[in-house]
């Protein structure tokens, strides 16, 4: 097995059964974000990047020494070092893409599961109109969004999707050379 699929796999393998106040388990999450970009028909880029945005949960479980609190900026790090920024950018900017959303759109806080209510105070809450626009600025914004939206639809308890390993060819097909 290729040594970053063995990877990730691993890193789902451990820490994938594991909850965050929501009413399925991390490895289901991602699964089912996924699977929403794929219905959408998104590119491969994002497919993978809505498989792994939480995938810096797993690394704060797996090395509390890893220098992170915040799960976005330590899945972005970690994806950049293995994929281009069409994957690890859209990661790293998506707890904003929640705060940017409900800035632009105040009914978005009527589609958030109550955990992620709870975290959006957390994070900040709602951006500030000067912080909206800055945002929407960023290169990689719009895919941000649209993982956002991914992330917060894929909470459906009971939901049968793909498993990690049907994602293989995909990731490594985004993967950096090497």
């Amino acid at each position: 097995m290729h040594p970053l699929l063995a990877e990730i796999e691993g890193l789902f393998a451990v820490h994938g059964h594991n909850t965050y106040g929501e009413g399925v388990t991390m490895q289901e999450h991602g699964l089912q974000a996924a699977a929403l970009a794929e219905h959408e028909g998104a590119p491969d880029t994002l497919v993978v990047a809505a498989l792994l945005h939480d995938i810096g949960h797993f690394l704060e479980l797996a090395d509390d020494a890893y220098g992170y609190h915040k799960h976005d900026g330590a899945g972005g790090d970690w994806l950049a070092a293995r994929f281009g920024p069409e994957v690890s950018e859209p990661v790293r900017l998506h707890v904003a893409a929640k705060r940017y959303l409900c800035a632009i759109e105040p009914s978005y806080l009527d589609v958030l599961s109550a955990a992620s209510v709870h975290s959006l105070g957390k994070q900040g809450g709602p951006m500030s109109a000067a912080e909206a626009a800055e945002f929407a600025r960023h290169p990689h914004v719009e895919a941000a969004v649209r993982l956002r939206r991914w992330d917060d639809g894929g909470k459906v308890d009971g939901l049968k999707v793909s498993t990690v390993a049907d994602y293989r060819d995909r990731i490594l097909k985004v993967a950096k050379a090497g």
